[in-house]
């Protein structure tokens, strides 16, 4: 029973020992702390080689022996800043009292700057230099401001000590979360003086004002009497003018009322003359129209008629005209084949047709008297005269035909054949045969 109460008792040592060790091992960083785990060197993001490590938030193992952990806070500090006397632009001192807020920032770069100057420090010690800090730049803006833009904007000039301050709070690792400026007031009551100023004006301001919103009031008023009375007469003139108006288009109405009743009968004498005209035009295209069917087309379709009759005749007679053309240039042919006798002979067959037309001619004579009168003397000698010459006259004409043509046409009365001794209807079988001479 001793043996296992006491082995019980080293069990439950070994494990809180255990236990113990382990938790002295592990750290575990809150969110509003900073552990700085230093006795290792490591390399920081800017290429700086620091014998330490920061862990923020969240949990590691440290290396027993080896390395050491110290804690810094995250907390915010509240400050109260202020400066007396601080000369202001213009050499006018000035108190300021204003609250700030700081903490240890914790920021990549500017958490390693803090752990640098601050750590095992306490938050007051932090708070003093963040403090003196603050109230040195505090004096150098106020050396470039006024004391009236010290007093009027004061968001202003909180943003310029926050700009101003912002370098130095990082230099330090620290981060202005804050920073109100609550009072503004100089020992020479140079505000207050100001202010006084200011109020005159603003009171002389509203006065002024006062009697020009009276004085503008006034001569409104009597601009808007003004403006009345004109306006009144401009509507008696308007009325006059549109009384005048209204006379004036009555008239131009009448006139144009007499105009359109003129123009209305002179466009129906106008319509009635020119329907006359249509009615005229379609009686000449009437009449037109019965003289073509009754005159002008008969007559077409007569001469139509004609014209195809003639054409008829006229081809009948072309085509009778090309038939004689053709057989005589066939008995052209025959006969210049047949040389001079075909000549001859052609002359002896147109030698009746010759005598024909002679004799024609001596028929057509129509002799009523014939009066012989003998120029030789008075023996009565003159008719046996002409009857001697008459054979004479005949054969003088044979020569002559002949000479002519070269036809003997008394050798050929006096022979049955043709000159030259060649039977006649020998010359070709397509030859006519020449007619007798009567």
């Amino acid at each position: 029973m001793d043996v296992a109460l006491v082995s019980g008792l080293a069990v439950a040592l070994v494990v809180i020992f255990i236990v113990m060790v382990v938790k002295s091992l592990v750290i575990i960083c809150p969110p509003n702390r900073v552990a700085v785990i230093s006795g290792r060197q490591r390399v920081l993001s800017d290429g700086r080689t620091v014998g330490y490590r920061i862990l923020k938030g969240g949990r590691t193992l440290r290396v027993p022996i080896l390395e050491k952990v110290a804690w810094m806070d995250l907390n915010t500090i509240p400050l109260d800043v202020s400066v007396t006397n601080a000369y202001s632009r213009g050499a006018i001192p000035l108190n300021v009292q204003g609250i700030a807020n700081v903490k240890v920032s914790s920021a990549e770069g500017l958490l390693e700057n803090a752990a640098e100057r601050f750590l095992d420090f306490p938050s007051e010690h932090i708070g003093q230099i963040a403090k003196e800090t603050l109230e040195a730049n505090l004096r150098g803006v106020l050396a470039t401001l006024s004391p009236e833009e010290v007093n009027e904007d004061r968001l202003k000039f909180s943003q310029t000590l926050i700009d101003e301050a912002d370098d130095d709070m990082k230099t330090l690792g620290l981060s202005l979360d804050v920073l109100k400026i609550q009072n503004v007031t100089d020992d020479v009551n140079y505000l207050e003086s100001v202010g006084r100023k200011l109020t005159a004006e603003v009171v002389r301001d509203a006065r002024v004002a006062e009697a020009n919103r009276q004085s503008e009031s006034a001569q409104a008023e009597a601009k808007a009497r003004q403006l009345a009375e004109i306006a009144k007469v401009q509507a008696d003139k308007a009325i006059v003018e549109q009384q005048n108006d209204l006379r004036v288009r009555t008239a131009e109405l009448d006139a144009l009322g007499l105009i359109k009743e003129a123009q209305a009968k002179v466009a129906g004498d106008t319509a009635q003359a020119v329907a006359e005209q249509e009615l005229q035009a379609e009686r000449i295209e009437l009449e037109k129209r019965r003289l073509e069917a009754n005159v002008v087309t008969p007559a077409r379709a007569d001469l139509r008629a004609r014209q195809l009759n003639a054409q008829a005749a006229a081809a009948s007679i072309i085509e009778n005209g090309k038939a004689q053309v053709e057989i005589f240039r066939r008995i052209t042919d025959q006969y210049q084949l047949a040389g001079d006798d075909g000549q001859r002979i052609f002359v002896l067959n147109m030698l009746p047709d010759l005598i024909d037309k002679i004799v024609s001619v001596v028929d057509n004579v129509s002799i009523d008297r014939v009066a012989v009168v003998d120029a030789g003397g008075s023996d009565g000698g003159a008719i046996p005269a002409f009857l001697s010459q008459l054979p004479a006259t005949v054969a003088g004409l044979a020569e002559q035909i002949g000479a002519m043509t070269g036809v003997d046409i008394l050798g050929a009365m006096r022979s049955d054949e043709v000159p030259g001794d060649q039977p006649r209807g020998e010359i070709g079988s397509s030859l006519p045969t020449p007619a007798p001479i009567d």
